[in-house]
């Protein structure tokens, strides 16, 4: 039985059509992968489902019924819920009073609380979400906090739930158990649209996969009937190439040296003692659990903090004590691992973006004046040589899917052919196209003699990229290795987890 149907919908933002006369069909009790690179119309299609975007074009069935949805009221009214990839939650406010936020509760205007977190314990026990009322948002794991959106949803007695890159933020182990909660709710009769651009957990977790391409519906398929390869294919619409390190020969350049570097912040070190090499034309990994100093590195590096002893040098020069703009004029580019939150102004336009990491350059500003016509060029060279998909140079950056965001970032801060990049997170929550352009990207960095420290949680990405691997836990560097093809990654998992290893 089909639950919801969607036909026809289009939609155009800035002119320019975002999504082309899309269907999308869920049935009652599936769960139904919306498979797409970012940019593709993923979450705008499932915005206009959930009323927070009017559509163009096109209707809307809901359980064979015709039904206009014109605010996530409307939505919620039909038993439609949607967790988004940003939670919403109030942090200083109990998992309870979220979950009720909105809601006439028992014994309105004053709550029968009691009564409320027993009813919620017994959907937790349910569905097997293990959370309890009591605690406040604050103090809950990223797993935890999904687990409470889920919850909104499921004490509103929601049929459809909508769930906007439910992994993203998710460690494996997070992710196992998220996916042992979809698996429950299929088996009480929910219906789940995933929203994602990652193929294998597509694979493991679905029945059926719509794929969007560009704003246009691909295809929709029986996940048993299709394979990764055919699922790549129609998302990207070409075979990947994906980004392999080459040998290349020794540069004679000094790159950035990291010696003794302690930070001692809130009566501790959070980074200890830490001593590096990242050579000219190499690229070295930093791999650990996240959370275990990669922020703080990152940081001290690029000036944001300053560090309590030791010494930092790039081409010989030290860092120590110059300011986040004079070491940028030094020839250091930041990726940071929270772009809204650290490389980005969202209400911004493109050449607003661009103009950060040289709005004091007389190149771009002269007596206090932009030089308008120079950003604008500039800006329009990064977008196309680095493919950013936009509507126009004025939108707001935040109508740029993630793909697209991190693409100018990267462009930012590798114009001018900078000394050193610290790249952190590049790629998280980007589709596998995206990824492999800024992989690519940091590689033909690596070839003009950039000294790149590449921080990411992502091992097959550390493995795939880096000359040598430093593993980081608790803010102390475990082991050094060289990324020899005889890696062993057991012991890069050991050291992980806090114990010693060689080092190069």
């Amino acid at each position: 039985m089909s639950l919801l149907t969607m036909r026809n919908i289009k939609k155009s933002f800035f002119g320019r059509p975002v999504l082309e006369k899309v269907d999308l069909d869920v049935e009652a009790g599936e769960i139904h992968a919306l498979l797409g690179e970012n940019g593709a119309g993923k979450t705008t299609l499932m915005n206009i489902l959930y009323g927070i975007y009017s559509r163009d074009e096109g209707e809307i069935l809901w359980q064979d019924e015709k039904v206009d949805i014109h605010s996530p009221k409307d939505a919620i009214a039909l038993r439609i819920g949607m967790v988004h990839q940003h939670f919403m939650l109030v942090p200083t406010l109990t998992v309870s009073q979220n979950i009720t936020l909105g809601l006439k509760s028992k014994g309105h205007p004053i709550p029968r609380r009691q009564d409320i977190d027993r009813e919620i314990t017994e959907i937790s026990n349910r569905y097997g979400l293990k959370i309890d009322p009591r605690a406040l948002v604050s103090s809950l794991s990223v797993g935890e906090q999904q687990r409470v959106e889920i919850m909104k949803l499921l004490y509103r007695d929601a049929k459809l739930l909508i769930l906007d890159e439910p992994t993203a933020v998710l460690t494996p182990q997070e992710t196992d158990l998220f996916f042992d909660v979809l698996r429950t709710l299929r088996q009480h009769g929910h219906s789940v649209i995933v929203i994602t651009h990652k193929i294998p957990e597509v694979m493991d977790i679905t029945d059926r996969i719509t794929v969007l391409r560009d704003g246009r519906c691909i295809a929709t398929v029986n996940t048993a009937d299709t394979g990764e390869n055919q699922l790549s294919q129609y998302m990207i619409g070409r075979q990947l190439n994906p980004a392999s390190r080459e040998e290349l020969p020794a540069c004679s350049l000094s790159g950035m040296i990291l010696r003794e570097v302690t930070l001692h912040e809130q009566g501790r070190n959070r980074l200890e003692d830490i001593t590096l090499e990242i050579r000219a034309g190499e690229i070295v990994g930093i791999a650990g659990v996240d959370g275990n100093g990669q922020q703080e590195l990152a940081e001290v590096i690029t000036g944001v903090r300053k560090h309590s002893s030791g010494t930092i040098t790039l081409a010989d020069m030290p860092l120590d004590g110059l300011s986040v703009r004079d070491r940028k004029r030094m020839g250091i580019g930041y990726i940071p691992g929270d772009r809204h939150h650290d490389g980005l102004l969202m209400d911004m336009d493109l050449p607003g973006n661009m103009l950060l990491k040289n709005h004091m350059e007389a190149s771009c500003v002269s007596h206090g004046l932009i030089n308008e016509k120079k950003v604008r060029q500039d800006t329009l060279c990064a977008v196309e040589e680095y493919a950013v998909k936009t509507p126009g140079l004025r939108v707001p950056i935040r109508f740029l899917s993630g793909g697209n965001q991190q693409k100018l970032i990267l462009a930012r801060e590798l114009a001018g052919d900078p000394r050193a990049v610290v790249a952190f997170q590049p790629t998280r929550g980007l589709d596998i196209s995206a990824s492999e352009f800024i992989r690519h990207k940091l590689l033909e960095h690596r070839r003009k003699n950039c000294s790149i420290l590449l921080i990411s949680t992502d091992l097959e990405e550390i493995l795939a990229l880096s000359d040598r691997i430093a593993v980081l836990y608790e803010g102390k560097i475990m082991g050094i290795l060289p990324n020899d093809g005889q890696v062993n990654v057991e012991a890069i998992g050991l050291m992980m987890a806090g114990r010693k290893g060689q080092s190069a």
